[in-house]
């Protein structure tokens, strides 16, 4: 699989774990993660990511942060960018069951390395049940697309 990576100064220590995972793994890995630990704005590197998986570029997107949550809120402000934050194993899980989603951010501070590793492979592993939860995320397009048409 194709994957975009990216992560801040908060994320380049977790990216150290994480990049020889995915290759290892066999995915072909599009990095655009901050090199070093000086202070860089989270946005500017989300962004070419984003832009690699609306693209069609990759198939998949990991993003990292101290929190997770601003890789994750930039994300999810992107059309067709179904973003979950996972911070355990079985949420990176259920939302790739549930939610199909093709972004997964990560927090680097206050989280083991292995943690993040699992969580990963899981998430890649998982497959999207379709069904009912297509129905959702279709209902959640209709609705975003709505409230645009509105403002």
């Amino acid at each position: 699989m194709r994957i975009a990576f990216s992560n801040d100064h908060a994320g380049a220590p977790m990216r150290e774990h994480l990049l020889p995972i995915l290759k290892q793994l066999g995915h072909e890995v599009l990095d655009f993660g901050a090199d070093g630990q000086a202070s860089v704005d989270y946005p500017d590197y989300a962004s070419p990511a984003l832009r690699a998986l609306i693209s069609g570029q990759v198939e998949r997107t990991i993003l990292v942060c101290g929190s997770g949550v601003g890789m994750s809120i930039v994300a999810n402000r992107i059309p067709g960018v179904r973003c979950a934050l996972a911070v355990d194993v079985w949420t990176a899980e259920m939302s790739r069951r549930h939610n199909d989603t093709n972004c997964l951010a990560l927090r680097a501070r206050e989280q083991d390395p292995k943690v993040n590793v699992a969580i990963v492979e899981k998430w890649l592993a998982t497959d999207f049940e379709g069904d009912r939860h297509r129905r959702r995320i279709e209902k959640i397009e209709e609705i975003a697309a709505a409230l645009r048409k509105e403002l």
